[in-house]
This record gives structure tokens, sequence and C-alpha cells, in this order.
């Protein structure tokens, strides 16, 4: 007899992005404002520091700061790191530094890249300046990067007024975190289950606890959680939520609810949508049992068994 092989850990590509929309205070907006005119711009501390890029309140004093003041587009770098392997959406698409620039008028570093042909020609101490992007719409990526530079220094930060016209008053950052993901061994036998209309958890050998999804250990008793359950398939709503704002790239009409359910046999509650009923008669204890579609490879949503609402003291803990 020769050993079943193990069943193959899954693993997939996951791309989690989103637009960040922020307004701008008074000093974000002058910064970017100036990026957009060619203009870099600080804030003076009580104490004197000019700080660049500028905060809206002193990191020692946590005083509100509205001296804007001009410093040089030339600098020095600090400290700097390599990155041979430009990812999508870097400011460079071929092997750059990045650094830490502290500008001449500033007191503190600027982070950004610097444009050079490798490793070997970047330093602490460099002087670079500032290579200003062909467009500028007032955001960091005005500068388009740093490069070495051998020209005289710039002067002391001169007082600005900040004023600028069409000033830019909110920006939009694109989020996006782009990797391979994998379940581990636990949650593939899970996913497996799943698309065999079961739902597997896994019990901690100390304190019993039945975890579904299950994590391939307990994480109150530090052991290893290998003895697998099957749970359900029905369960308890134990509290929820209704949902009234509609969610990119989900066909599903708004109201609906969100639940924490816990299933028949398991220690904790997992997430599932309640359909099948009114949204605004959906409470807690009722009964569900899970709903799938042909083919799918987890339920699609819950819906009431028709027994009667299980009593709050059966389920009390798993809220």
């Amino acid at each position: 007899m020769t050993a079943a092989s193990p069943p193959e850990i899954l693993r997939a590509p996951l791309i989690v992005e989103f637009p960040f929309t922020r307004s701008l205070g008074p000093v974000q907006s002058a910064f970017l404002s100036g990026l957009r005119e060619r203009t870099v711009l600080g804030v003076k501390t009580s104490d004197g520091r000019v700080m660049v890029p500028p905060v809206e309140y002193d990191p020692v004093t946590a005083e509100e700061i509205r001296d804007l003041v001009e410093v040089a587009a030339t600098g020095t770098v600090t400290t700097w790191a390599w990155n041979d392997r430009p990812r999508s959406q870097q400011p460079l698409d071929t092997p750059f530094a990045w650094v830490l620039v502290k500008l001449d008028g500033a007191d503190t570093a600027l982070l950004h890249v610097l444009d050079a042909p490798g490793p070997d020609a970047v330093r602490t101490g460099m002087r670079v300046r500032v290579r200003w992007a062909a467009e500028r719409t007032g955001a960091i990526t005005d500068i388009a990067c740093f490069e070495p530079y051998e020209g005289p220094a710039g002067g002391a930060a001169l007082p600005h007024d900040g004023d600028f016209t069409d000033a830019v008053t909110g920006i939009v950052a694109e989020a996006r975190l782009d990797y391979v993901y994998s379940p581990g061994r636990a949650q593939t036998a899970y996913i497996n289950a799943l698309s065999d209309r079961r739902t597997v958890g896994e019990r901690c050998p100390s304190c019993h606890k039945v975890y579904v999804p299950p994590r391939g250990a307990c994480p109150t008793c530090g052991v290893a959680t290998t003895d697998r359950v099957e749970v359900g398939p029905a369960g308890t709503v134990t509290t929820y939520c209704i949902v009234n704002i509609k969610a990119r790239n989900l066909d599903i009409e708004v109201p609906y609810v969100y639940a924490h359910i816990a299933l028949d046999g398991a220690g904790l509650a997992l997430h599932g949508r309640i359909g099948g009923i009114p949204y605004d008669q959906v409470r807690m204890g009722l009964r569900v049992e899970p709903v799938w579609t042909e083919g799918g490879r987890y339920p699609d949503h819950y819906r009431p068994t028709g027994e009667p609402d299980a009593d709050y003291d059966a389920y009390k803990e798993l809220i």
C-alpha cells in the first residue's frame, strides 16, 4: 500500500485596490498647489525648524502650524535603498533608489526616488535636485524624481503666503495591494469541503472549541487543531446589520442583511447574507440554513428554516 498524498494547498492571485479620496487643509493644499507651480513649501515650527513635507501640527508641542516657507529644489541624500525591480505604478519603470532628501533650507527629509544608473552611483551625502514632471496636477508625482546635481546649494527658507490660483483642495490616492494568497492547510480543507456542500471546522484538543472557518491552531490555547468536525448545515443568527449602500460589482439589491451565523456544533459565528425573508424581519435567534446555487462552491445566502427561534441563552456566548 502507498500512503495517500496530501491535498494540494490552494493558491490564487489576489488584488485589493480602491481609490481613497481626501480633502486637504490649508497647509497640504498649499504644498501640493506649490508643486504644480514648481515651488516646494515647508512649514516653520515654533522652535524655528523647517519641516518638508509640511505638517499641520507641531510634532513636539502639538500646536497648529501655519507659517509657510519656500525651500530650494536642491538637497542632500541622508539615506537610501536600491530598488532593482520596480513594480507597477511606482515613479520610475527602470531600477532606481528610494531616497530621503533634506532639501536646502529644510531640517527634515522628503521621501522620493532618485534616478541613477546603479547602486554604485548612489551614496549618503550626495547632492541632488528635483526633476519636475512635464505635466503637473498638484500631487507628489509632480516631482518626477530626483537626479544627481553638482551645482551650488540653495539659500535659506523664505516666507511664502501659500496663495495659488485655483488651489488644490482634494486628492484621490489609488491604493493597490497585489499578491498571491494561500489559505493554508486548514482553510484549504474547509474550502474543498464547501464545494461538496459540507461545512467542516476543526476542534481544539485542549478547550474543545470548534473553529469555523478553521484557523489551523487555537488562538487561545496555542495548539494545532487537527480534529476535523462537520457542523451545521443549519445555524442561528447571533447578530446582523442592514446594508443600504450598494457595493461595486456586487449584484445584490439594497437593502439586504449581512449576519453572524453560528452553525450548529460550531464554537464561533461566521459571516453570511440572509435571504428569503424581508430585511426588516431578520432578528437575533432566527434559525437559518444555507442556499446553494447550481455549480456554486459556497453558500450563496442563508434562508429561514421555519423552526422556532433559538433561545437567547443558546447563542449568547457566540455574539
